[in-house]
């Protein structure tokens, strides 16, 4: 199994390499080392923001040395040796509702260094997602995923399990500030509120518009 990983990693080009930090405390560069609170997006962008009223995630943001993407702990797939957000600085930020209701989990994951570097990283994560989120159901065969965005950095699928339980998984990377942003959102079949239909780009836009502000400099 291992091997399989390994081989589906490097397929889809995964790369990765330590680098070292250094403190910014005023303002957040690209090469920032850090999570800028204006990097998550804003609650009101947030799928079934007028339902939930969803806090702000920058306060509920803890760093985390294991950035599993939720779909990844859903179809039990390891972070292997070797995987570039093993190097990247991550905070993960969840809302936990009564059973039921809609679930939520933000990331962002932003590699420190050159932007050519992390970029690449950032890039090759969510290109790698993509073929793990396939073969999710050769690992839980409960697991149905319907991939609804393939693109070039972007990310987005609606995975059932065992017709029980529906995730709502996105994945954004921005080549211009390294980072990788993450959106999952979840709840058991049928949901107490029910899923308002959002189009994927409008949700993509929330994730990287923030970004620009959090890192100085790296939009044009």
């Amino acid at each position: 199994m291992r091997m399989f990983w390994a081989l589906l990693l490097a397929a889809a080009g995964l790369v990765g390499a330590p680098g070292s930090a250094w403190s910014q405390p005023l303002d957040c560069p690209p090469m920032c080392d850090r999570i800028p609170a204006s990097a998550w997006m804003a609650p009101s962008d947030i799928p079934l923001n007028r339902e939930y009223g969803w806090p702000g995630l920058a306060g509920l943001a803890v760093t985390t040395a294991s950035p599993w993407f939720r779909f990844e702990e859903d179809c039990s797939l390891p972070l292997l040796p070797g995987d570039a957000r093993s190097y990247a600085v991550a905070g993960r930020a969840t809302v936990t509702q009564p059973q039921g209701q809609w679930q939520l989990q933000a990331q962002v994951l932003h590699w420190r260094g050159e932007t050519w570097w992390g970029g690449q990283n950032a890039l090759s994560v969510v290109h790698a997602a993509a073929a793990a989120l396939r073969a999710c159901p050769l690992i839980n065969a409960q697991s149905s995923p319907s991939i609804t965005t393939d693109e070039p950095g972007r990310l987005a699928a609606v995975i059932t399990f065992d017709g029980s339980r529906v995730l709502r998984q996105y994945l954004l990377s921005d080549t211009n500030n390294s980072t990788v942003v993450e959106l999952a959102m979840w709840s058991a079949v049928p949901p107490a509120v029910e899923w308002q239909m959002v189009p994927d780009s409008q949700v993509f836009g929330a994730m990287a518009g923030p970004l620009c502000t959090a890192y100085v400099g790296s939009c044009r």
